[in-house]
C-alpha cells in the first residue's frame, strides 16, 4: 500500500506542539476521524435544515413565505460564519481547538431546540395551517428561544464546516495532488452519507416520532462526531495559528494607497523577499502582471543613493502582494457560484412545500415525507462519487494527464452547466401538478419532482468539490482554512439571494391583478412554475458568466516554500499548481 502516512508540508506540530513525525502523524489515519466529525456534524444540521420549514410552518406558525426565508437565512447564517471560522483558526486558535470550541456550541443549539419542541407552554397553540387556516404565529420569548436556538447550531456549524475540510487536508502532503483529491472526494462521500441518514432515517423520526425526538437524535449525533474528533487528537498534524491573516492584506491596500502617485517599476526594482525576515507566510511567490496597481506597495522610496526603511504599512513585499492578488482573481470565480446555491436553496425550501402538495403514499399505510425526497441524490451519490473516485479519475488521466482527472475550474463549469437542467425539470413538472390539482382535482406522485433532486445531485458532485478543491490548493500556507471558508459564504450568499429573489419577484409580480408569483400559502394559487423558470435562466446566463471568468483567471505560478526559486523547479511547480482554464 502506498506510504499515506506523509504530515502535511512539514511545518505541523502534535497535540503538544512538537514537530510531527511522518510515521506516526497525518496520512488518511488520522483524516478518517475527521470525516467521522464530517459524517455526522453533517448529519445532524441537515436533518434540522432541510425540514426545518416544515417545523417552522406547521409548529411556530409562520406564513409560507416567511417560513422559507426563515430556512434560507439560517443556512445562509451558517456558511457565512464559516468565515469567523476560518479567520479564528489561521489566525489564533488553530483549526482543532476552532472545531472542538463550536462543536459544543453548536451542540446547546440542538439541545435547546429539542426542549422547545418537547415542552408545549415554548410553542404556540396546535393548529392546522393546511388550506390557509389563520393561526397564532408564534412570537415573543417563544419566537427568541427559536431564534436563539436556531442560531447557536448556525454559529457552530458554521465555524466547523471550513475546519473539517482544511484539517483534514493538512493531514496529507501538499506536494501529494493524487492523495488531496482522494480526500476531497471521501470528504463528498461523508457529506452525502450524512445527509442520506439524516433526510431519510432522521427525517422519518421527526414526522413520526416527533420534532423534539428528531431534534434529540441530532443532538446525539453531534456528540458522536465530537468524540470521533477527540479520538484522533493524538495522531493529528496541526497547522498553528500565524497571527491575524487581514494585517499582510490591509498593509498591501494601504501601502498601494499612500503611493498611487509613484510610476511602477519594472518588475525587477520591486522590493523582494528578504530571506533574513520572510513574510507571515514564510512562502516566495514570482510577480505577475495582473493588478499592477497594488505592485506600488513595493516601491522603494530613495533618499540620495540610500534606500529609506519603511514601516511594513509603506512598503510590502512582492510575495505579500501576489498573495493579495490571489484572493482578488478567486473572487469571481467565487461570485459565479452563487447563482448555483440560489438552486439549491429552493430545493430546501419550496420543493419540500411541494412535495406536502402531492400524493405522498406508497401503499395505503406508508407515506414518503416530502423532505426525505432530497435523499433520493445522495443515494445516488454514495454510488456515484466512489466511481467517480475510482473509474472516471484513472481514465481521465490518461488523456488530460491531471492528478484530478479534470481540472477543478473544469469540474465547476460542468457543474454549473447541469445546474440550470434541474430547474427546467422543476418548472415543468410544477406546471402539470398545478394544472392537475386546479383542472382535474388530482395529485401527481411526489416521485414526479425527483428529477430536479437528481439533477441536482449530479451537478453538486461537479461544483461543490470542485470549488473547495480549487481554493484549497490556491491557497498559500496559513490562509488554507479562510480560503476554505470563502467556498462556503457561497452558500450564504446564495441562500440570501434566494430571500431577495423571493421578496422582489413577490413585489413586482403583485403589481397585477392575480397577486404575486409566491405572495399566497397555496401553492396552487401561487406561479412558483414561473419562478422556476426565472431561476433556470440565471443558472444559463451565470454559466456563460463563467466560462468568461475561468478563462481569464490565471494562478501564481509558483507557491514556494523554504526552496529557493530556480527555473526547473518553478516550471514542475506551474505544471502542478496552475489550473488549466475550461
Amino acid at each position: 500500500m502506498a506510504r499515506e502516512e506523509e504530515m502535511a508540508g512539514g511545518s505541523g506540530v502534535d497535540w503538544r506542539g512538537r514537530p510531527c513525525k511522518a510515521n506516526k502523524h497525518g496520512g488518511m489515519t488520522a483524516a478518517i476521524f475527521v470525516l467521522g466529525l464530517q459524517g455526522f456534524e453533517m448529519m445532524a444540521v441537515a436533518a434540522v435544515g432541510n425540514n426545518l420549514i416544515t417545523y417552522v410552518f406547521n409548529e411556530m406558525h409562520f406564513p409560507l413565505s416567511k417560513s422559507a426565508n426563515t430556512v434560507t437565512n439560517f443556512v445562509g447564517t451558517v456558511f457565512l460564519l464559516s468565515l469567523l471560522g476560518g479567520f479564528l483558526s489561521d489566525s489564533y486558535l488553530g483549526s482543532f481547538w476552532t472545531m472542538l470550541i463550536f462543536g459544543f456550541v453548536e451542540l446547546s443549539g440542538f439541545i435547546l431546540l429539542s426542549v422547545q419542541a418537547h415542552v408545549e407552554e415554548l410553542l404556540p397553540p396546535k393548529c392546522s395551517m393546511e388550506g390557509g387556516s389563520e393561526c397564532e404565529e408564534g412570537k415573543g420569548y417563544k419566537a427568541c428561544i427559536f431564534y436563539g436556538a436556531l442560531y447557536l447550531v448556525a454559529l457552530g456549524s458554521g465555524c466547523l464546516k471550513p475546519n473539517i475540510i482544511a484539517h483534514g487536508a493538512d493531514q496529507f502532503a501538499q506536494n501529494k495532488p493524487k492523495k488531496l483529491s482522494t480526500f476531497f472526494n471521501c470528504a463528498y462521500f461523508a457529506f452525502c452519507s450524512g445527509e442520506l441518514v439524516a433526510l431519510t432515517l432522521l427525517v422519518w423520526l421527526q414526522t413520526h416520532s416527533g420534532m423534539d425526538v428528531g431534534f434529540g437524535v441530532s443532538a446525539a449525533a453531534m456528540a458522536v462526531g465530537l468524540i470521533s474528533l477527540i479520538s484522533g487528537s493524538l495522531i493529528y498534524t496541526n497547522t498553528p495559528p500565524r497571527g491575524s491573516i487581514f494585517t499582510p492584506i490591509a498593509q498591501v491596500f494601504v501601502a498601494a494607497i499612500s503611493k498611487r502617485k509613484q510610476i511602477c517599476p519594472s518588475p525587477e526594482m520591486l522590493h523582494s523577499d528578504d530571506p533574513l525576515h520572510p513574510t507571515s507566510h514564510n512562502v516566495t511567490l514570482i510577480h505577475t502582471q495582473k493588478f499592477r496597481f497594488l505592485d506600488k506597495a513595493c516601491i522603494k522610496i530613495q533618499n540620495g543613493n540610500e534606500s529609506r526603511r519603511e514601516s511594513p504599512w509603506r512598503l510590502c513585499s512582492v510575495s505579500q502582494v501576489e498573495q493579495v492578488k490571489i484572493l482578488l482573481s478567486l473572487v469571481p470565480i467565487f461570485a459565479c457560484t452563487i447563482i448555483f446555491n440560489t438552486i439549491l436553496a429552493q430545493l430546501q425550501t419550496f420543493s419540500v412545500t411541494q412535495g406536502t402538495n402531492m400524493n405522498t403514499y406508497l401503499t395505503p399505510n406508508f407515506n414518503i415525507p416530502p423532505a426525505s425526497l432530497q435523499s433520493i441524490p445522495y443515494m445516488m451519490l454514495i454510488v456515484v462519487v466512489p466511481l467517480y473516485e475510482t473509474a472516471f479519475v484513472p481514465l481521465a488521466r490518461r488523456f488530460t494527464r491531471k492528478d484530478s482527472g479534470i481540472s477543478p475550474l473544469q469540474r465547476i463549469g460542468t457543474g454549473l452547466f447541469i445546474a440550470t437542467f434541474s430547474m427546467v425539470s422543476a418548472a415543468i413538472i410544477e406546471h402539470r401538478r398545478r394544472v392537475s390539482a386546479l383542472e382535474h382535482n388530482q395529485k401527481l406522485s411526489i416521485f414526479w419532482i425527483a428529477p430536479q433532486f437528481l439533477i441536482f445531485g449530479l451537478s453538486e458532485m461537479f461544483t461543490a468539490v470542485g470549488l473547495i478543491e480549487f481554493f484549497y490548493k490556491q491557497s498559500i500556507q496559513g490562509m488554507q482554512s479562510f480560503l476554505t471558508a470563502m467556498t462556503y459564504c457561497s452558500y450564504s450568499f446564495g441562500f440570501y439571494l434566494s430571500s431577495l429573489l423571493v421578496s422582489f419577484v413577490n413585489r413586482v409580480s403583485s403589481r397585477s391583478s392575480q397577486g404575486g408569483w409566491l405572495s399566497d400559502n397555496d401553492l396552487n394559487k401561487d406561479r412558483l412554475d414561473l419562478f422556476y423558470w426565472l431561476l433556470a435562466a440565471l443558472s444559463l446566463i451565470n454559466f456563460f458568466n463563467y466560462l468568461f471568468w475561468s478563462r481569464w483567471y490565471s494562478c501564481n505560478p509558483s507557491v514556494l516554500q523554504h526552496t529557493p526559486p530556480n527555473d526547473l523547479l518553478a516550471n514542475d511547480i506551474e505544471k502542478h499548481n496552475c489550473i488549466d482554464h475550461v
